[in-house]
């Protein structure tokens, strides 16, 4: 008999396999769980929220207990405008919001997502990101600033509509000399259309619109604008804006706290921003066009905004690229940048994409006499 066989040598190999499993019950216990505190810009009832909550999720859920990220809603931490500082600073270790309220550091920063980006939708916008340059740009003006931070950046959203007025807008004199919202560049843009700007962050614009203290408001969709309560204070919403026709959204790390991951939990990060940018593109299709219906039934009156009015805006852009870039070099290296990618994918997007709106009314449009 050989000596593998043999009753003591099975009792030692299995006494070995007992001990061998009570030192690993430690082991797994003694896993740590690291856990990062993030805060949005956005209010908790914002459909915005719950985007920074799917990411979270999706980081949470492939991380198997490893990283924990818990989001706050705006305010929570700092105000929503202060978000970059507190993750610089890590008072945050991120947030979820978007680069164009960081415009006041640096105004090159609006361009991911002011202004018409050459005819970029927001899809196109993040390809050139990715892509085209954009990203290295970013990071670039970060680094000007001084702020240690990751940043990625996510999500493209629909277009903006122009915003909420309390009469329809009919013409471009129209906009002149009403007390209006906005943000980052569009600031500049409406302020050359002749509008008094006031760039509040989201929570604080509905409550500006009931007491008088801004005449009109634009914030960004059917689905936001509806939480917020838009409808309340407001019954005619302009849609279709050059304004912010192509803007995504940013998650931000503590650059420190990022560094600290190990390799497989940043690549975790990483996928799941792409997963959350798929993800949160379909859902906001399925919401929007459901609350779009239901602010139809609450009275809301839907108007194209006018060619004239869109034509102004464009016109108004120009001016501003043109001084802005006199002024920043950082700035005209991005608006370059973006212009490059966008004449070439432009006219691939153009030449190749069929109309789907002669699709849709051929399905759905009201038929001819």
């Amino acid at each position: 008999m050989t000596e593998s066989k043999s009753p003591r040598r099975r009792s030692l190999l299995k006494g070995a396999a007992v001990a061998a499993g009570a030192m690993s019950a430690p082991m797994v216990a003694m896993a740590q769980t690291t856990s990062f505190r993030f805060q949005s810009t956005w209010p908790a009832k914002d459909i915005f929220h719950e985007y920074a909550n799917d990411f979270a999720k999706k980081v949470n859920d492939m991380a198997g207990g490893r990283l924990k990220i818990e989001v706050l809603p705006a305010g929570a931490v700092v105000p929503a405008f202060q978000l970059l500082e507190a993750v610089n600073k890590g008072t945050l270790d991120g947030g979820h919001g978007v680069v164009a309220y960081h415009y006041g550091k640096n105004t090159a920063l609006a361009l991911w997502g002011s202004g018409p980006g050459f005819g970029m939708d927001a899809n196109m916008v993040l390809a050139w990101h990715n892509y085209g340059g954009g990203k290295a740009l970013l990071d670039e003006i970060y680094k000007a600033l001084n702020m240690d931070v990751v940043s990625y950046l996510y999500g493209p959203m629909p277009t903006q509509p122009l915003g909420w007025f309390k009469k329809p807008v009919a013409k471009v004199e129209d906009m002149k000399g009403l007390k209006f919202r906005t943000v980052g560049l569009s600031v500049d843009i409406f302020t050359a259309m002749g509008t008094a700007v006031n760039p509040l962050p989201g929570g604080e614009i509905v409550p500006a619109l009931d007491r008088g203290l801004i005449d009109a408001a634009e914030f960004n969709n059917a689905s936001s604008d509806r939480a917020l309560g838009f409808q309340d204070v407001a019954k005619n919403c302009m849609l279709q804006s050059f304004h912010q026709s192509g803007e995504q959204f940013e998650i931000l790390f503590n650059k420190g706290k990022y560094n600290a991951l190990p390799a497989e939990l940043k690549a975790i990060i990483d996928y799941a921003v792409q997963a959350a940018s798929a993800d949160m593109s379909w859902k906001a299709i399925e919401r929007n066009s459901q609350d779009y219906i239901e602010l139809k039934k609450a009275g809301v009156k839907f108007y194209k905004t006018p060619d004239a009015v869109l034509r102004a805006q464009l016109a108004a852009w120009d001016k501003i690229v043109a001084a802005k870039s006199g002024e920043n070099a950082l700035f005209k290296r991005v608006i370059d940048s973006q212009k490059a990618f966008a004449q070439r994918a432009g006219q691939w997007q153009s030449d190749y994409s069929v109309d789907f709106k002669m699709a849709y009314n051929h399905y759905f449009g009201k038929k001819k006499a």
